[in-house]
């Protein structure tokens, strides 16, 4: 009985530095930004409890608007980058000369210092000496300079395309690894019975990827989701909103405005987002798990 408590006693104190971290890094500031979302915070004000105030000021500024929008934005980037990469993965993964090169050149979106990659596409948008609006023009598709960030909906697909640039080479990758564990004797016995190459990726390949699937699906929804770096560096949010997403809008009222209170609001409500979207993976996963237990 005291060898079976010495060995709990044990494992919690290995396990006490991490419980310290996410004590100090993660479960503080949560509690602190709830606390702080109930108050009107702001610069240089006395600070006064205010219930829901600060949420119900949320929804009638229009952020209902600004929070389709970044489900909207966030559906299309997580799903090109799930095509993209697996069909990345599927070419990486063929037994070709210079395979290794190609390997390398598909890691340089990722290689590239973000805010670089960002800048560049910032430059190939631009209309007058954009490289996307002169190719455009000199095949005739169309008629002038077309400066992409300046309309509301050529920014916000824009914005989608350097995310899906940036995000991809992570996607590519990891799908590669998964069909790598794959075991070849897999493929090996669908090719001796004549099945065909989409018939051996359609039964073999992609079942077996969908954990794999699933799971990149969701780091790549909670980076998206919580994006920055591109929509404010490209637009700022602009042009008139219509890039705002609901971390640029709280960045702008908590940052920009001063209105600390209101922009803690704004983070719950962008943390209660992802973790509704943690729910559900992890409700998926465990059925997966069970159903291959069985």
């Amino acid at each position: 009985m005291n060898s079976q408590r010495s060995n709990v006693l044990f494992a919690w104190l290995l396990l006490l530095p991490a419980l310290l971290y996410v004590l100090a890094i993660v479960a503080w500031p949560l509690v602190a930004t709830i606390n702080l979302s109930f108050t009107d915070a702001a610069l240089k004000k006395t600070v006064n409890w205010v219930g829901w105030d600060n949420y119900v000021k949320i929804f009638h500024a229009g952020f209902s608007t600004i929070i389709v929008r970044t489900f909207v934005w966030t559906f299309f980037s997580v799903l090109f980058k799930m095509i993209i990469g697996t069909c990345g993965a599927l070419l990486l993964s063929v037994a070709l000369p210079g395979r290794t090169i190609f390997r390398v050149l598909t890691l340089m979106p990722w290689i590239v210092p973000m805010a670089i990659g960002i800048f560049m596409w910032g430059w190939m948008y631009n209309g007058q000496f954009g490289m996307i609006s002169g190719l455009l023009q000199r095949f005739g598709l169309v008629d002038g300079p077309v400066a992409f960030l300046a309309y509301g909906s050529t920014a916000f697909w824009a914005t989608i395309m350097t995310d899906v640039w940036i995000g991809t080479p992570m996607v590519t990758f990891y799908f590669l690894a998964a069909i790598q564990s794959i075991s070849k004797d897999l493929y090996e016995a669908a090719w001796v019975d004549g099945a065909s190459r989409f018939y051996r990726f359609r039964r073999i390949t992609l079942p077996l990827m969908v954990p794999a699937i699933l799971t990149m699906s969701m780091i790549s929804l909670i980076s998206t989701f919580n994006s920055f770096d591109i929509i404010w560096i490209l637009t700022h949010g602009g042009p008139s909103g219509e890039t705002t997403t609901m971390i640029i809008d709280t960045y702008r009222t908590a940052i920009g405005s001063y209105k600390y209170g209101e922009g803690s609001a704004r983070a719950v409500l962008v943390a209660i987002c992802l973790g509704i979207f943690c729910f559900f993976y992890f409700r998926v996963i465990n059925r997966l798990t069970a159903a291959d237990s069985k």
